[in-house]
C-alpha cells in the first residue's frame, strides 16, 4: 500500500501543468489556510474574494482536498502559523525602503510544499536588493526553529552590518522571542506586513511562485531528502546563479550582486 487515495494517485501518475492564475490562487488559498487554521473552505473562499480572486467554495473544497489541507487544519502544531498572538508585533518599514545595495533589506516567508505521502514547509529569507536567496530550511513541523534555522544560515551567510531591516509576515515563527532576539543581537530592525495585507511581503510572494512553477510542480519528490536535496539544488545553483531575473536586467541573483559590487 502506498498511503495514497485513488484520486491521489492519479494526481501523482498524471500531474498537471498550472496555469499562472491558478498558481497564484492556490498560493494564496494555501497562505490563507496555513495562517487561519480554524478557517473552513467557506471562509477561506471569502478571504480570496476579499483579496481580488473569482471563486466560488466549490472550487476552493475541491482545491483544499487536492492539496490535503483540509488534514492539516486538523493537525494540532498548524495552529503555530496563526498571526493572532500575544507576542510583540511590528509596524511595516519595508514600504518605505528601496535598497541600493545588498543587505539592506531581507524579506521572509514560509511556504507549504505536499510530497507524495506527506506535506512539508519550506521557510525563506530573500535579499530584497538581488532576489537571492540567503538563508533556507525544510522541515516537517511550522514550529519557530524551521524559521529561525534559515535566518541564521542568511547571518552565516552576510555577516550583515548595522542598519540592516528584516521584513516578514505578522507569524508566530518571526515575532518569536528567539527569532527577534537573533535579529537585535546583529542589530538588524524589524518589519512586519500589516494585517490582512499579504502583498506587503511581495518580493516573497514572487519568488515563492517561481519556486513552485519551476521546481516544485515539475517534480514528484519520492521523500523528505528527496525534496530537500531537489529543492536545495534548485535554490543554490539554479534560482541564485543561472535563472534569468526580469527586475534585475535579466541577470541572476548572484551575478547581480557581483555587478553591483557585491560578493558573489
Amino acid at each position: 500500500m502506498t498511503g495514497l487515495s485513488r484520486a491521489g494517485f492519479y494526481r501523482w501518475r498524471m500531474p498537471h501543468q498550472a496555469s499562472p492564475v491558478e498558481m497564484e490562487l492556490r498560493d494564496q488559498m494555501q497562505k490563507v489556510a496555513l495562517e487561519s487554521p480554524v478557517y473552513g473552505y467557506r471562509r477561506i473562499t471569502h478571504e480570496l474574494q476579499r483579496r481580488g480572486f473569482e471563486v466560488n467554495h466549490k472550487r476552493v473544497l475541491r482545491m483544499m482536498r487536492e492539496d490535503n489541507l483540509l488534514c492539516v487544519r486538523r493537525r494540532a502544531f498548524v495552529v503555530t502559523t496563526d498571526s493572532r498572538h500575544n507576542l510583540p508585533i511590528y509596524p511595516n518599514l519595508a514600504g518605505e525602503i528601496a535598497p541600493t545595495a545588498i543587505d539592506q533589506l531581507w524579506v521572509a516567508d514560509i511556504t507549504y510544499i505536499r510530497l507524495r505521502t506527506e506535506f512539508v514547509y519550506l521557510a525563506v529569507v530573500l535579499d530584497a536588493f538581488s532576489r537571492r536567496v540567503i538563508g533556507w530550511a525544510l522541515g516537517r513541523t511550522l514550529e519557530a526553529e524551521l524559521a529561525v534555522t534559515a535566518l541564521r544560515m542568511a547571518l552565516i551567510e552576510r555577516a550583515p552590518s548595522p542598519g540592516l531591516v528584516h521584513h516578514s509576515d505578522r507569524g508566530v515563527q518571526y515575532a518569536s522571542n528567539t527569532y527577534t532576539e537573533m535579529l537585535r543581537e546583529h542589530h538588524a530592525s524589524i518589519s512586519m506586513s500589516r494585517k490582512g495585507n499579504p502583498y506587503d511581503n511581495a518580493a516573497c510572494e514572487s519568488f515563492m511562485k517561481t519556486l513552485k512553477q519551476e521546481e516544485v510542480y515539475r517534480n514528484e519528490y519520492r521523500d523528505f531528502h528527496d525534496a530537500r536535496s531537489s529543492i536545495g539544488e534548485f535554490l543554490e545553483r539554479v534560482y541564485n546563479r543561472k535563472r534569468l531575473h526580469s527586475a534585475l536586467g535579466y541577470l541572476p541573483p548572484a551575478e547581480f550582486e557581483q555587478n553591483a559590487g557585491g560578493e558573489a
